[in-house]
């Protein structure tokens, strides 16, 4: 199923975007990258991903603005936010914007791979119209 979902990858360290899109890839998943949030707007208005991964600081326009974009859209994709900085109020403040989740860099890529199933399930379940199912993890 991962072959017919798009992902954007908004990031303008180039070893980090190559890293993550190189494991989503591999994964399965058709990835598409922007460098900065001004180019990610652009993308996500042309392409329409199921999901934006997206990092909170970046030069021209960051994280937040994206956030704040995603919410003018009618059907907007599912948004993972990665991240070096530490503050809780940021993270609250994404929370508040809508991500499904909120990774402090360095993370593990299959902690990444895990998240995005898991929005990917989210983004699946809402296009059906249907809530997604309250699962327990074991």
């Amino acid at each position: 199923m991962a072959a017919d979902q798009t992902i954007l990858l908004i990031e303008d360290d180039r070893e980090i975007s190559s890293t993550i899109s190189g494991v989503l890839t591999a994964a399965g998943y058709k990835v598409l990258t922007a460098p900065n949030g001004i180019e990610g707007q652009r993308v996500i208005e042309n392409e329409s991903p199921d999901l934006v991964i997206t990092d909170m600081m970046m030069p021209r326009m960051g994280g937040f603005p994206i956030l704040e974009f995603l919410k003018t859209i009618e059907q907007p994709p599912r948004v993972i936010m990665i991240t070096a900085n530490e503050g809780g109020r940021h993270k609250a403040y994404a929370e508040m914007l809508g991500v499904d989740d909120y990774l402090r860099k360095p993370f593990a890529m299959d902690l990444l791979l895990e998240s995005v199933a898991r929005s990917l399930a989210k983004a699946a379940e809402s296009r059906k119209g249907k809530k997604p199912a309250n699962k327990k993890s074991p």
